[in-house]
């Protein structure tokens, strides 16, 4: 068992994800990063410094992987992140989690940065998501109500850049906006009775991710 901890660890050197910045790699640990402490699912965590940002970034793997604050009860207010994915199809899922209980039921906004300029209009419609996980996954959701949790992003972000994204959440209306957009890339209503928990960065399956400048603002 020591020598494959010593072999994942050396495989972590290898994708440079580990260093001083190395916070976790694996699941359920609690670190601290970013001056606020995190639970940890299903990635290797690590705090760097990059594009003049100090930002928290996931390794890739499969299955969907959170940074929750567990010491963070979110109910309504706006939610603010820098996030950077990647241009590889079906390779980078990137976005927030909420009104978290554990890492199996939440709801989420992401966004998939691979579709942001396709030039497949059917594929720039899927570039921002909503789900609620366990019983709304996308699957779930384009299936039964196409088009009706997910959008295109317009103006289209470079999807090998950095996103400014802004939520608010004022249950059950989540309204999403993109950079300066004045009107919201994607506005729904959550498919949960859930009107408060846990807030956390998400990536999904086969993802890494970079986020950065998170804000949270409770309602008044």
């Amino acid at each position: 068992m020591r020598n494959r901890s010593l072999f994942q660890l050396f495989a972590l050197f290898a994708a440079g994800l580990v260093g001083n910045a190395l916070l976790a790699q694996g699941s359920g640990e609690t670190v601290t990063a970013l001056g606020k402490t995190w639970r940890i699912h299903n990635r290797a965590v690590s705090e760097a410094a990059a594009d003049g940002k100090t930002i928290l970034r996931f390794d890739e793997r499969m299955g969907d992987g959170l940074a929750w604050l567990p010491d963070t009860q979110f109910s309504n207010g706006t939610i603010e992140f820098d996030v950077k994915g990647r241009d590889v199809l079906q390779r980078s899922f990137v976005g927030v989690a909420f009104h978290g209980l554990d890492e199996k039921a939440y709801d989420a906004i992401y966004f998939r940065p691979f579709n942001f300029r396709a030039t497949d209009p059917t594929r720039r419609n899927h570039a921002v998501q909503y789900i609620s996980h366990p019983a709304y996954t996308w699957q779930k959701l384009r299936a039964e109500r196409p088009e009706e949790f997910e959008n295109p992003v317009d103006p289209a972000p470079d999807p090998t850049g950095w996103v400014h994204v802004r939520i608010v959440v004022a249950h059950p209306k989540v309204s999403v906006f993109v950079d300066d957009a004045a009107a919201p890339c994607l506005e729904v209503q959550q498919l949960s009775d859930r009107k408060t928990g846990w807030i956390g960065f998400w990536v999904g399956n086969g993802s890494s991710g970079d986020f950065a400048n998170l804000k949270v603002t409770p309602a008044r």
